[in-house]
């Protein structure tokens, strides 16, 4: 299943790539990207992502991006 987030005042392509491979560790991902360009987040799972999941996802972005705030297109 893909899902698609926005991530507003996403800084650079750096962070972006930081965020990438963050989620990309996280069990019950099967892939993640994101276009700096586009300030979007692609993830792909099995199933429905879970409120765990997309909290842990959270957590991963404002690790390296506090400021980003994250939302489901």
């Amino acid at each position: 299943m893909k899902k698609t987030y926005l991530l507003e005042g996403l800084c650079c392509a750096n962070c972006a790539a930081k965020i990438e491979t963050g989620i990309n560790k996280l069990d019950g991902i099967d892939k993640a990207t994101i276009s700096f360009l586009t300030s979007k987040l692609v993830i792909e799972t099995a199933e429905e992502p879970s409120k765990e999941l997309l909290k842990k996802i959270e957590k991963v972005v404002h690790k390296v991006e506090p400021d980003v705030e994250m939302k489901e297109i």
